[in-house]
C-alpha cells in the first residue's frame, strides 16, 4: 500500500518533489517577518525616535514585540548594517545602535557597478570632477578651519609619501578634507564613496606608471594650487584647478582605455 504524508507536513510531494502549501507558507512567513522587522526600524529612524547612537532594544525583545523570528530581526540587522546604518558590537554597553556611514555603503555599491561594468570609470571621472569642483568652490566660501588645517598638514605628509601606496591614502584623505571645508556632508560622503570606488585602479595603475617620481611631484603641486585658491576664498580659481587635476589625472593613468 502506497503511503503519503500528511499535506501539512511541509515535506516536498514525493511525485513532483516541490515544496508543500506548508513549506511555502513557512518560507513567505520568513519573509514576511524580515520585512516586518525593516519597516520598523526605518519607521523608529524616519519617526526620530531613534536617532544617530541610538541603541536598539535586544534582538529577542524586538522580535517579541513584532511578533516575528529572532532570525528575522537579525537579517533584517545585518542588511542595515551592509547599508552603512546601524553597527553591532559584542559585550556589555554595546549591542546594536544607529550609526550612519554612508560613505562606506555608497562606496562598496560603486566599487561593485565598477567591477560589474554597470558604470565606467570614465563615467565616475565625470561625476567626480562634477561634484569637486562644487565641493572646492563651496570650501572657498565657507573655509571651515579644522579641515583646512588637516589638509595642510595631509600635503605636507605628502612631500615625504614616495611610494605608491602612502601616497594614494594621503591622496585621497586630502581630497575628503577639502570637501569636508565646504561644509555640506552630502558633497563629502559622495566624495569618499567615488574615492573609495576609483581606489584600487588608481592604485594599480601608478604602480605600473613610469615616471611615478615626476607625476607624484605633479599631483602634490595641483594639490597646492588647489589648497592656495580655497585659501585665498577664490571659488571660481578653486573649481579650475580642480577639474584640471582630475581631467589631468584620468588622461595619464589612462584607467578604463583601450
Amino acid at each position: 500500500m502506497t503511503q503519503t504524508r500528511d499535506a501539512d507536513s511541509g515535506q516536498p510531494d514525493s511525485h513532483t518533489g516541490r515544496p508543500t502549501a506548508a513549506t511555502q507558507s513557512s518560507t513567505g512567513s520568513k519573509t514576511g517577518g524580515f520585512s516586518v522587522a525593516m519597516r520598523h526600524i526605518d519607521d523608529e529612524i524616519l519617526a526620530g525616535r531613534w536617532v544617530n547612537g541610538s541603541r536598539l532594544p535586544p534582538e529577542r525583545e524586538l522580535a517579541t514585540s513584532l511578533g516575528v523570528s529572532r532570525g528575522a530581526v537579525r537579517e533584517a540587522i545585518r542588511a542595515l548594517e551592509a547599508q552603512g546604518i546601524l553597527s553591532s558590537g559584542t559585550g556589555r554597553g554595546n549591542g546594536t545602535r544607529v550609526d550612519a556611514r554612508p560613505s562606506d555603503a555608497m562606496g562598496r555599491i560603486l566599487r561593485l557597478q565598477l567591477a560589474l561594468d554597470v558604470v565606467s570609470f570614465a563615467d565616475l571621472t565625470e561625476t567626480r570632477v562634477a561634484l569637486e569642483k562644487a565641493a572646492c568652490a563651496a570650501a572657498a566660501k565657507v573655509r571651515a578651519p579644522e579641515p583646512l588645517a588637516r589638509a595642510s598638514d595631509i600635503l605636507a605628509q605628502m612631500h615625504d609619501a614616495m611610494q605608491p601606496d602612502s601616497f594614494n591614502s594621503l591622496d585621497t584623505a586630502f581630497h575628503v578634507a577639502l570637501a569636508e571645508a565646504g561644509d555640506n556632508r552630502l558633497m563629502s560622503n559622495l566624495t569618499v564613496a567615488i574615492r573609495k570606488a576609483v581606489h584600487l585602479p588608481i592604485l594599480k595603475a601608478e604602480h605600473s606608471l613610469i615616471g611615478w617620481d615626476t607625476w607624484r611631484e605633479g599631483l602634490v603641486n595641483d594639490h597646492k594650487e588647489m589648497l592656495a585658491a580655497i585659501e585665498n576664498g577664490d571659488s571660481e580659481r578653486a573649481a579650475e584647478v580642480t577639474e584640471a587635476h582630475i581631467r589631468n589625472a584620468y588622461e595619464t593613468l589612462l584607467i578604463g582605455k583601450d
